[in-house]
């Protein structure tokens, strides 16, 4: 049985994989921004069990993962929280700039320094749930995909550190999923939002269990998904 921690098991991607990890009977552990998340969190999901973390404040999740009791081993840490503001660069406040690049890229990489060593027992995987965006950035998406521009630098560069130890770094680069993140940025934009349009997040989840479960021999390290109509 492999243990996994997901970050953004909520909504979307992150809750299709959480499912489909407990159906398989998996470990689970979910992060949660405030205890009571952790509650609501733990009633969707019964067997997995939680920490409490808020992905916003990056330089508390040392704190609070020492007062808490996280898992010994890790087979995989699956980053798939995120946030999202559009707006000209013109616009954007550095509040906006700070928020966006604390969930989406300085989290992540503080809560991968903390579990390093679990990850390196077991061999594991980090999973960066990405974007196109941080492939290609549009007008009105600076904040975003600066952030996931540099949630793939952090990827890369973690999968040079780690690779001779075992640990296997993928990052996933979903286009537009239908999850509530989709209807806001619709609702931003001006956008009528037909979720029929775009990927459905278990297909997304398929592609993270399928980089997961790769034998050991190969390594994906960079998957784009995109509608398939």
């Amino acid at each position: 049985m492999s243990v996994h921690l997901v970050t953004g098991a909520g909504s979307g991607i992150g809750s299709a994989l959480a499912r489909r990890l407990l159906e398989r009977g998996d470990e689970l552990w979910l992060l949660a921004r405030d205890a009571g998340r952790a509650k609501e969190l733990a009633a969707r999901y019964p067997g997995a069990r939680t920490l409490v973390g808020d992905l916003a404040e990056p330089s508390r999740l040392s704190w609070a993962l020492g007062h808490q009791s996280p898992p010994d081993r890790l087979d995989s840490l699956l980053h798939v929280a995120g946030m999202v503001e559009l707006g000209r660069v013109g616009d954007l406040t550095p509040k906006i700039w700070d928020q966006t690049l604390a969930v989406n890229l300085v989290a992540p990489a503080e809560l991968t320094r903390l579990l390093l060593p679990q990850l390196r027992l077991s061999r594991g995987h980090v999973v960066f749930v990405n974007s196109t965006s941080g492939l290609m950035a549009s007008a009105e998406w600076s904040a975003y995909a600066a952030s996931k521009f540099g949630l793939r630098a952090l990827a890369d560069s973690l999968r040079a550190e780690e690779h001779a130890g075992g640990v296997r770094v993928t990052s996933v680069h979903p286009s537009r999923t239908a999850t509530p993140m989709q209807q806001k940025v619709h609702q931003q934009e001006g956008k009528e939002y037909d979720p029929s349009l775009w990927i459905d997040p278990e297909s997304v989840a398929t592609t993270v269990l399928a980089a997961l479960d790769l034998p050991r021999d190969a390594e994906i390290t960079d998957l784009t998904v995109r509608p398939g109509r």
